[in-house]
């Protein structure tokens, strides 16, 4: 059983989960965390359920020796099409995504409204799977969803490239140009990559959109869920460690990983993808591959 010392666990298709353990470190300072992103097989976004599902039980399988206290998926893509499946095939593990504190906080942001339009943005996956969708319709009936996929943002994101690079400022003010029309009143940044970018996207739909930063949200559930089962870690002398692990291009994630953070990271450790087949559900025989709808 896990302890008030162990880690938490934050898995990503690559590096976008990196904000929310940036997040986290501000909500539960006092936390270890053990980071995987799976660098060799990102982006998800195009890939099937069953494949991204695979891909997850594997990363999970194979951090189980760290014995988690928490598991985070900190991946839209990964949350919408994974999330009931391994929880079904580790009903041990408290684990977690970033979809429902996004839907939770969009529903608060829109406060009284009648017939709130609320719109997200996030990768194809995301967005098709309409996890978001069903996850406010769940807590606001009458709420107005404009859903969109914005599928450069993350490769822009990626190769480092600053909110004020003009190439991003055109990418942003084109994606975001049919919500403004259709005159939405919150904002929901259905990617864990989309934070980096949340200052020039909140000027961009102007400052009557209420901009969600899914990331953020995401931490604060975790640090709900860990008071509420007495599993917070408390102030200790020695400082908080947080340990990386990668599937390929371990030197470009140190560089990219300080941008993320805002702060220098220890030299990830490069997992090959043998070792993670390894852990697999067809190994583990507890996992039904059946798509997520």
């Amino acid at each position: 059983m896990s302890s008030v010392n162990c880690p938490i666990v934050v898995l990503d298709s690559g590096l976008g989960g990196l904000t929310v353990v940036r997040a986290l470190r501000r909500a539960l300072p006092h936390e270890d965390i053990v980071y995987f992103g799976d660098t060799a097989r990102v982006p998800y976004g195009p890939k099937s359920a069953a494949t991204v599902t695979t891909f997850v039980h594997e990363i999970i399988s194979y951090l189980l020796p760290y014995d988690p206290k928490h598991v985070v998926i900190a991946c839209n893509t990964a949350t919408a099409l994974a999330l009931p499946t391994v929880r079904t095939a580790f009903p041990y593990l408290s684990i977690s995504g970033v979809i429902d504190p996004g839907a939770r906080a969009a529903v608060e942001a829109a406060g009284q409204r009648q017939h709130p339009i609320i719109g997200i943005i996030g990768t194809e996956a995301t967005i098709r799977s309409r996890a978001y969708e069903r996850a406010v319709i769940r807590r606001r009936q009458y709420a107005r969803l404009v859903c969109l996929a914005t599928p450069l943002l993350v490769p822009i994101i990626e190769e480092g490239r600053s909110p004020d690079d003009p190439l991003v400022v055109m990418a942003v003010e084109q994606y975001l140009r049919p919500l403004i029309q259709r005159r939405i009143d919150v904002l929901v940044l259905g990617c864990t990559h989309y934070p980096l970018y949340k200052g020039l996207i909140a000027r961009v739909v102007g400052p009557q959109v209420a901009v969600i930063d899914s990331a953020e949200k995401c931490a604060e559930d975790v640090l709900r869920r860990l008071r509420a089962s007495n599993l917070q870690r408390q102030p200790r002398p020695e400082s908080a460690s947080l340990r990386c692990f990668v599937t390929d291009d371990s030197p470009r994630f140190a560089t990219l990983a300080a941008r993320f953070l805002g702060l220098n990271v220890p030299p990830p450790q490069w997992v090959p993808l043998e070792e993670l087949h390894a852990h697999g559900p067809a190994r583990a025989g507890r996992l039904s591959l059946r798509p997520v709808v």
